[in-house]
């Protein structure tokens, strides 16, 4: 798994998720990236991501999360940048930022992110810019990169999503969304998000809140997954009602990505 990780300095949770094996066929492997915001992205950093050859980025970010810390490209990025304007989140924060209002301790943080997981399927920009990737993913050629601030929560959701879609295995749905936990410097991704929380909520936040708000947890995913089938009877039935991914969106999604 770890394999699959690209170690960048200023770009977190950067990461192949094609190569499992889906029901039709094995996902590309090179053509499907996911990682966090490229606000502090080094020339080196820059330059890898280049020779990956990215024709198409979607952003699920929120409008101000955009104007705090716009992503930097490299000089010969010629690709399309696809968002829905507003706010992908319940505010102008991250998830795990919004999270973090009131929160001291683990605990709390890890109920809090559960909590935001059960609404995340049905916020509507987010939605937008999730119906924005799979259009995307279905008619556009070429390597493709979705990120979101941290690439762990809208990011993992979206990501899930497709895997489940194309018949990627549970255990692998699973195993690419906690990832997160141990790809590229975990440490250094979580320590690089504790000084702008703590400003936002106050000094008394405990470094396991901090670790847990920055964390991903299996039961974050199963809260979303819940939430959806309490509504719609399937996964696929959610996909075709809410982001516009009927049975001929999913067959074109097979024959773009499987090999």
């Amino acid at each position: 798994m770890i394999d699959r990780v690209k170690n960048l300095d200023g770009i977190h949770n950067f990461r192949d998720y094609g190569g499992y094996q889906a029901r039709d066929g094995r996902l590309k492997t090179g053509a499907l990236w996911r990682s966090g915001q490229h606000g502090g992205a080094t020339p080196a950093d820059l330059a890898a991501v280049s020779e990956l050859g990215l024709s198409t980025v979607i952003d699920l970010r929120g409008d101000s999360e955009r104007r705090e810390m716009p992503c930097l490209r490299h000089d010969q990025f010629g690709g399309l940048v696809l968002f829905a304007p507003g706010e992908t989140a319940g505010s102008e924060l991250a998830p795990h930022e919004e999270a973090g209002r009131g929160i001291t301790t683990a605990d709390q943080a890890k109920a809090a992110m559960t909590k935001l997981y059960a609404a995340m399927p049905f916020r509507p920009v987010l939605i937008g810019s999730i119906t924005l990737y799979f259009e995307a993913l279905a008619t556009r050629d070429g390597p493709s990169l979705l990120h979101c601030l941290a690439g762990k929560d809208r990011t993992g959701l979206a990501v899930a999503l497709l895997h489940r879609l194309l018949g990627v295995h549970e255990d692998d749905v699973m195993a690419d969304y906690v990832l997160t936990n141990i790809a590229g410097n975990p440490q250094r991704r979580i320590a690089s998000a504790a000084g702008s929380i703590r400003a936002r909520y106050g000094a008394g936040m405990s470094d396991e809140a901090i670790i847990t708000l920055m964390s991903v947890d299996p039961m974050y995913l199963e809260t979303a997954t819940a939430a959806i089938l309490d509504r719609y009877p399937t996964i696929e039935a959610y996909a075709e009602t809410v982001l516009g991914v009927d049975a001929s969106r999913r067959e074109a999604l097979a024959e773009r990505l499987l090999a």
